[in-house]
């Protein structure tokens, strides 16, 4: 009952949201010209885990998502900049996109501040666009993860080491002509408003290729600057590649990507393997009723990661022989994820999302996700 009534109320907010939330608000004071817009999310989640797995029961919860305000700073056709504040799951208010941008060319826009790493097409893209709940299909109360800790899937993985996600540094972005893009970023390697704690760098490059309007293939690595437990650097990697087939909420949209590289929270020679797709159908509605649109979707991921950091040690070492004993505990994960989208206006919808999540040592959970998300 407490499911259904939670339901109704998200689709309330849904098809309440006025159509002038689809306008931002922009001010020109003196040279420069301001464009202020936000977005709130409200979730409510529950979750099969229970006492078995770290949680005291089944988590069952109602919580402000994501809370943001934007705003874009133009001055000029060289310069622009962003700062962007925002609440995020129970955090304190941070700082999410910071930056200050000069435009020299359209193949030389450079960038200092904090902002995306150049890594994986799921996280460079918005919250506001990808039609799934959480990126990272997060199931409150479950873990187990080799290093990583809660679940094993595609952008756990990139975000929890760090290759993918906001961190403070340089970027340089630009196009090559009318078919490649290439985004670059040299950063901390911490993440987001942290400091740096030694004197290395990370860095990652992402190049797209748009062989026609609606089909784009990418590449993108990169190599994370971390101290180990024996307080000196080490540099880990990870290389993928994505595709994309059409785009955000015009009919057909897949994006599907592979990765592999350093699972360093496990040791320096562990390896860790993901791919996941989503695929996606945007169904406009007949105009007059409550939504504009429908979006059925599909994601499907799968996971593997060593669960011992391996041995390149010589045989006869006994570390080693104890080492190689224990590849044979890798994780695997099989994640799946239907849901349905409904379309008020623009980027303004409610979404209804069941994450099920399959491992080969942590048994099978899943986490019904339904939220509002309002764009401005």
């Amino acid at each position: 009952m407490r499911l259904l009534y939670l339901s109704f109320l998200l689709l309330f907010l849904g098809a309440g949201l006025p159509a002038r939330l689809l306008a931002q608000l922009t001010i020109t004071p003196g040279a420069a010209a301001l464009t202020v817009g936000g977005r709130v999310n409200v979730q409510y989640m529950r979750s099969s885990a229970d006492g078995d797995n770290g949680a005291a029961d089944a988590v069952d919860d109602v919580l402000i998502r994501r809370a943001r305000i934007s705003v874009d700073i133009k001055v000029g056709d060289v310069f622009d900049a962003r700062v962007a504040p925002g609440f995020s799951g129970g955090e304190a208010v941070k700082l999410a996109d910071v930056y200050a941008r000069l435009n020299l060319a359209r193949s030389f826009r450079v960038s200092a501040g904090q902002f995306k790493r150049a890594f994986s097409i799921f996280e460079l893209s918005s919250s506001s666009d990808l039609p799934t709940i959480e990126r990272d299909a997060r199931i409150e109360g479950v873990s187990g993860c080799p290093g990583v800790g809660g679940v094993c899937t595609f952008s756990g993985l990139s975000k929890r080491l760090q290759f993918d996600a906001r961190d403070l540094g340089l970027r340089a972005q630009g196009d090559l002509g009318t078919r490649v893009q290439y985004l670059a970023t040299i950063t901390n390697g911490e993440g987001k408003n942290t400091h740096d704690v030694n004197a290395s760098k990370s860095a990652s490059g992402r190049v797209v290729m748009a062989l026609t309007d609606a089909l784009r293939l990418a590449g993108f690595g990169g190599v994370h600057d971390y101290v180990g437990p024996d307080s000196a650097t080490h540099h880990a990697r990870a290389i993928g590649a994505d595709v994309e087939v059409g785009t955000w909420r015009e009919g057909f949209h897949l994006v599907a990507a592979v990765m592999a590289g350093d699972n360093w929270l496990v040791g320096t020679a562990a390896g860790f393997f993901s791919a996941q797709a989503l695929a996606s159908v945007y169904i406009p509605l007949r105009p007059g009723g409550w939504f504009a649109a429908v979006e059925p979707l599909l994601r499907a991921g799968w996971t593997t990661t060593e669960a011992a950091a391996g041995c390149d040690l010589p045989i006869i070492s006994a570390a080693c022989v104890e080492a190689r004993a224990h590849r044979g505990t890798d994780y695997r994960a099989l994640l799946f994820t239907p849901g349905i989208s409904l379309y008020v206006a623009g980027k303004n919808w409610v979404g209804l999302n069941l994450d099920w999540y399959d491992t080969n040592q942590a048994g099978s959970y899943w986490s019904l996700k339904a939220q509002a998300f309002v764009y401005f």
